[in-house]
């Protein structure tokens, strides 16, 4: 007698055909890369450090300088005028700003010999200590480097351990609260496009009234309940703003798969209704949540840069990629532009293998699709 053959499901198939795809398998490989580093960090097994001022105020990349990086000793604040007036000299030509008209004014200025208008400066001390990458409150002076691999903020901080620390938030913040609006949608969706009658109308009568206010006024009306500052209240706000999308297309694909044949055997061997919701129906209309939890968090992590600027973002102690854009614009007319960079980076990075992982899940989920 043969033995039965086992017909495999919709999800071994759709596992079969995402292995096959090269561009989805290096997406899903970026992926659990960056949520690795998010446990290591939120753990503290790396960048725990990413606070400390190991560099000079706005240190360039070393890649970018083409020099290696020099450590500034205590010995070079007790060098002698010589060795001050030649830190001071390198701090100026580094704070110059080559965009700046008056450039060569301030050049002129700096060059001005003070006392001898008998005007005294009692920071000098300090600023050639400061210049010379030295902390100048300590008595023996704590060494600093003058480049980073990635450069360093206007505290010094290491900006590749910030942009480490600063996924830590956003992709919390892109990810969950994606995951709470394609959820919430998707249940408010089923339920409208499944029951319809006045289970429908109620809830769409709920969908215009989010959709009839501004998003940018909704989210401010909801952090204006909410009073408070973190990650949980961004996920909140952003959560629950932001399922009418998702709500939308799957109330439209329940409203279509119902009827079908499918459907109606699973009814007439005796499924119930969450059943045939969720077992039979979702399967079939799960590409398009995937397609809708790529798009939010795209839109997500973007928010929480607005967010972050209108003062309803991370609180102060806390870093992001958001609080870091928000950082560089300032800085990006001083020309210092490696925040910048490192946060754009690292956020187009995540999102680009996102939306290549995403779009090869639908395309694995959606049963109209050969391969």
């Amino acid at each position: 007698m043969a033995s039965p053959v086992h017909t495999p499901g919709l999800w071994q198939l759709a596992w079969r055909r995402l292995r096959a795809d090269r561009w989805a398998m290096g997406a899903l490989a970026v992926v659990l890369a960056f949520l690795l580093a998010l446990l290591l960090s939120a753990s503290g097994l790396i960048v725990a450090d990413w606070e400390q001022e190991v560099a000079i105020s706005y240190a360039p990349p070393s890649w970018a300088s083409g020099a290696k990086a020099p450590v500034a000793t205590a010995g070079a604040v007790a060098g002698g005028a010589a060795a001050d007036t030649a830190a001071g000299a390198a701090g100026a030509a580094l704070r110059d700003n080559p965009f700046d008209p008056l450039a060569p004014d301030i050049r002129a200025l700096r060059a001005t010999e003070l006392p001898m208008y008998g005007v005294v400066d009692p920071l000098a001390d300090d600023l050639a200590r400061l210049r010379a990458g030295t902390d100048a409150g300590a008595g023996t002076g704590t060494a600093r480097l003058a480049t980073l691999p990635f450069g360093a903020d206007k505290w010094g901080h290491d900006v590749l351990k910030k942009t480490v620390k600063g996924g830590e938030t956003s992709v919390v913040v892109g990810l969950v609260a994606a995951l709470l609006a394609v959820a919430l949608g998707t249940l408010l969706g089923a339920l409208a496009g499944y029951w319809g009658g006045l289970v429908d109308a109620l809830l769409n009568g709920l969908y215009n009234i989010f959709t009839a206010i501004p998003s940018v006024l909704m989210i401010l009306a909801v952090a204006a309940v909410l009073q408070q500052k973190g990650v949980l209240t961004i996920v909140l706000i952003l959560g629950l703003t932001g399922w009418t999308g998702p709500y939308r297309l799957i109330r439209a694909e329940y409203l279509k798969h119902k009827g079908r044949e499918y459907v109606l055997a699973a009814d007439a061997i005796g499924a119930s209704h969450w059943r045939r919701m969720f077992v039979h129906i979702f399967p079939n209309v799960s590409h398009v949540a995937l397609v809708q939890l790529s798009i939010l968090v795209v839109g997500f992590i973007k928010a929480e840069v607005v967010l972050s600027f209108l003062g309803f973002g991370v609180p102060v102690g806390v870093v992001s990629w958001g609080s870091m854009l928000n950082e560089a614009q300032n800085e990006l007319i001083l020309g210092r532009w490696w925040q910048l960079t490192a946060a754009a980076l690292a956020m187009a990075l995540l999102v680009t293998a996102f939306s290549l992982l995403t779009d090869a899940l639908r395309d694995a989920l959606d049963p109209k699709v050969k391969f």
